[in-house]
């Protein structure tokens, strides 16, 4: 069975991104204050995040995010958006993003590849689990796609970058979820954030 991990940042409030998210702020109000421990934020170089990091980008075979994640276009695909991340994307896998509205592959620098699902999550994990292997999936977000993975149960292993923020408003992650176990397996702490590593605990 494909390991699956989902790695997300979440203020102490349980947002994980602020309210009036736009094109020109992705993350929403504050938002951006939850990913301070690895962009943008000098203290970020401490040991713990740098470990945190490499949680996040170790390699995967296959990616499944939402098209809010992917960018700020809604309904019917009408100019040629490729990424919030410039030519070359972190992921270096194929990515399949989840969306209502169909559209051909586009193919980036580094190896990855974005690929549209109109299906639904299930057909994307799918399609996800099918092409990684035995190199596993990440669930790379945002909220509603985490969500749905966990709703699903399909998370294997889940990580927080609990920030020390509170939002007040904006996208929660676990509304609706049901209830399952996880148990931490591996925390780091830092200034910026808490990073907690988490295992599905057997028969949850």
């Amino acid at each position: 069975m494909t390991d699956t991990t989902c790695h997300m940042s979440i203020s102490l409030d349980g947002y994980v991104a602020g309210p009036d998210q736009s094109r020109d702020n992705p993350l929403g109000k504050r938002g951006l204050e939850l990913h301070g421990w690895h962009v943008g934020d000098p203290r970020a170089t401490e040991a713990d995040e740098i470990a945190a990091n490499r949680w996040l980008m170790r390699p995967r075979g296959a990616y499944v995010m939402g098209r809010n994640m992917f960018g700020p276009i809604r309904g019917e695909w009408d100019e040629d958006w490729r990424g919030w991340w410039g030519a070359e994307p972190p992921y270096h896998a194929p990515v399949f993003v989840l969306t209502h509205h169909a559209h051909d592959p586009i193919e980036m620098e580094g190896g990855t590849t974005f690929h549209f699902v109109t299906e639904g999550f299930d057909a994307a994990y799918a399609r996800a689990c099918e092409t990684a292997g035995d190199e596993g999936v990440d669930i790379a977000g945002g909220a509603s796609t985490a969500r749905q993975a966990l709703i699903a149960g399909v998370v294997d292993e889940l990580t927080l970058d609990i920030a020390p923020v509170l939002l007040g408003g904006g996208e929660r992650m676990f509304d609706g979820v049901g209830t399952f176990g996880f148990e931490p397996v591996e925390v780091l702490h830092s200034p910026l954030s808490t990073h907690i590593r988490y295992r599905r605990v057997a028969g949850t």
